[in-house]
This record gives C-alpha cells, sequence and structure tokens, in this order.
C-alpha cells in the first residue's frame, strides 16, 4: 500500500456541495474522512499499481484468460456468439441495481437465533462507514470465488453451445474488472477528467455522501436509477444521517 497522506480536506472527495462527516459530528471532517492508501493528485498509472495490489482483479483476470483460451480452442463462432454479449451488457446496468439495492444493502434477518446476512452485505456496510479505507471497496475473496463457482457453472451448464457458455464467461468477466476499476477508481482521489467518467463519479459520490437510498448504479452514469425512480435532483434529497451507517435507524 502507498504510504503517502494527502494533505487535502474531505469535501474535495464529495459531491459538489457535498461534505462527508465524522459520526456523531455533522459537517466537521477527521482523519477517518482522508484516504488510507491513496495520496492527493496520484495518476491513473499511480492508481493502477495500487489496483492490482489486491485479490479480486487478479481472481477475475484468472477466469478471463481462462475462457478466452478455451473460447479459441473450441471455435464454433456463430451469430450467437456477438449476441450475447449485447444482451449481457445491455441488461448490466439494471443488473447491477439489483444486486447493489438487494444483496448489498441487505438489511440483516433473524430468524430464531439464526441471523441470516451475507459476507457482501456485512463488507458493504463496512465500506459506507467508511468509503476510503481501499480493501473495502474491492469484492471479498471468499464471495467472489463462490461467485465465480456460480458463473462458470452457469457458463457451462446453461447454454445450448460450450462455445456461446465461454463468450458468456469472457463478457461477465470484462464486465466484472469493469466494475472494480471504476469503482475503486471513484474513491481514489483521481479527479474525473472526462464527462461520462465525472457523471459516474458524481452519482456513487451522492450515494456515499448525500443519501444511500438513491443513486445505486457504479459503472454507468444512472441509467437503471432514472428508470426505476432512484435519480432524484440532489438538490431535492435531504442528507441521511444513515449513508455512513446502513440501517442505523
Amino acid at each position: 500500500m502507498m504510504k503517502d497522506r494527502p494533505t487535502t480536506t474531505s469535501h474535495e472527495t464529495a459531491p459538489a456541495g457535498e461534505t462527508p462527516t465524522a459520526a456523531g459530528h455533522p459537517g466537521r471532517a477527521t482523519e477517518a474522512d482522508t484516504p488510507r492508501a491513496i495520496r492527493r493528485g496520484a495518476t491513473l498509472r499511480e492508481m493502477a499499481r495500487e489496483f492490482v495490489r489486491h485479490p479480486s482483479p487478479w481472481m477475475i483476470a484468472a477466469v478471463f484468460v481462462a475462457a478466452l483460451v478455451a473460447r479459441i480452442a473450441v471455435g464454433d463462432w456463430q451469430l450467437t456468439d456477438a449476441l450475447v454479449p449485447l444482451i449481457v451488457v445491455a441488461t448490466f446496468p439494471v443488473t447491477e441495481w439489483i444486486i447493489h439495492v438487494t444483496v448489498l444493502h441487505w438489511r440483516p434477518r433473524h430468524l430464531g437465533p439464526v441471523t441470516i446476512d451475507s459476507e457482501l452485505a456485512r463488507k458493504h456496510r463496512a465500506h459506507h462507514t467508511d468509503p476510503r479505507d481501499t480493501p473495502l471497496v474491492f469484492i471479498p475473496p471468499k464471495s467472489l470465488t463462490l461467485t465465480i463457482v456460480a458463473l462458470v457453472a452457469i457458463g457451462l451448464l446453461a447454454f445450448p453451445r460450450l462455445g456461446l457458455g465461454l463468450t458468456f464467461l469472457l463478457t461477465i468477466t470484462t464486465l466484472g474488472l469493469l466494475y472494480e476499476w471504476t469503482h475503486y477508481l471513484i474513491h481514489t482521489d483521481y479527479k474525473p477528467k472526462h464527462a461520462l467518467y465525472r457523471a459516474i463519479w458524481r452519482n456513487h459520490r451522492h450515494h456515499h455522501y448525500k443519501n444511500e437510498h438513491y443513486w445505486f448504479t457504479v459503472t454507468t452514469s444512472g441509467t437503471a436509477d432514472r428508470l426505476l425512480g432512484t435519480a432524484p435532483d440532489p438538490a431535492t434529497v435531504p442528507t441521511s444521517p444513515t449513508a455512513r451507517h446502513l440501517h442505523a435507524q
């Protein structure tokens, strides 16, 4: 992990007009609001060096490479090999929204003495508590392993052709890497330089620092949020007291 510390206050990393606050001290930035791994003004190259120090990008990349080698070996290219990526990419914003709302923002349930609460939900609550804790930005390895097993099973068993299933795996792992990189980059001090990334950056920052009940998409500029009614005008939304502590009420 890089050891450099930024000298900025936390308002420079929140959405325009928003200041992340320390728990119990609204409006006052503290050391908890400063990044632990990324220094101010870091370049994309430095971001990438930090990115590859975490396990999830390597795990997803390994599946991508294995699927690519297998896909080339199998051959049997058909028109549907172009159709599957189009469908997956077109539906990904809604899929991402659903996972964020139903899995990551899962409220723990109690069934007698048993608490139903996944690792993904627990880690995501911790991520909201400290959005600048870099390891919490990434998909937990244990949960990612189970997800990879499930996706490989779908790719090998749910498609009429092996080649088509491998095409599915190539597509989903590409999107997985895009998700990890985008989510990671949003939570660093790297500033948006292009309109599309600026919109994505602002959307997710509002989710963390304005109100956790809105702006659930991460890799798009809010397409699914607009479709599903969770992209209000930020000026009309009150700052949530539980954005840093999910389900605290």
